[in-house]
């Protein structure tokens, strides 16, 4: 179990930039989703302010992300990496199980991976993570390069729209038809 003792590690700004996205999306009606809390157990709290500042996180949950978009389930996990090459050992076990899962209820599922460096979003289809994950099962890279991605799944910046993943959503289900 890992702690945290600061409000800085209770969100990041990529995750701020999706849930913005995601009220957008609501607004326009093109899509409902919902960020699901990490579950937490608290330890110590503020008697003063009845802030929590010790706690636990909890370690099985399932992604970040879970909604409909026009009718059709999704779900997804957000991820950052500040270098080239993004480590396995991010994407938890219980994440692939859910995911997994997910995609056999005919739900899409993904990740969502900002490459800060170089300030790009990357969309992750569910098949391509399982090529990664396979690869490392059978003593492969325990990694990927950002090299190895497809140009075509890079988000493009577009106005109004902080982290346009519908596009990604939309040339997913190109390749699915």
């Amino acid at each position: 179990m890992s702690t945290w003792k600061t409000r800085g590690l209770r969100g990041s700004a990529f995750e701020d930039l999706i849930n913005r996205t995601n009220e957008t999306y609501r607004e326009k009606g093109l899509a409902l989703i919902q960020k699901i809390p990490t579950p937490i157990t608290p330890i110590e709290m503020d008697k003063e302010t009845r802030h929590i500042t010790l706690a636990y996180f909890e370690q099985k949950s399932t992604v970040d992300y879970i909604g409909a978009v026009q009718g059709i389930p999704v779900c997804f996990d957000a991820k950052e990496s500040r270098t080239e090459n993004f480590p396995l050992h991010n994407i938890h076990e219980h994440q692939i199980r859910f995911m997994s899962d997910f995609e056999k209820q005919k739900g899409i599922a993904f990740l969502l991976i900002y490459y800060t460096e170089e300030d790009r979003i990357y969309y992750m289809r569910y098949s391509e993570m399982m090529k990664f994950v396979k690869r490392a099962e059978e003593g492969g890279l325990k990694h990927f390069k950002q090299s190895e991605l497809s140009e075509d799944f890079y988000l493009p910046k577009k106005p109004g729209v902080l982290v346009p993943y519908l596009d990604g959503i939309a040339h997913d289900l190109e390749l699915r038809d």
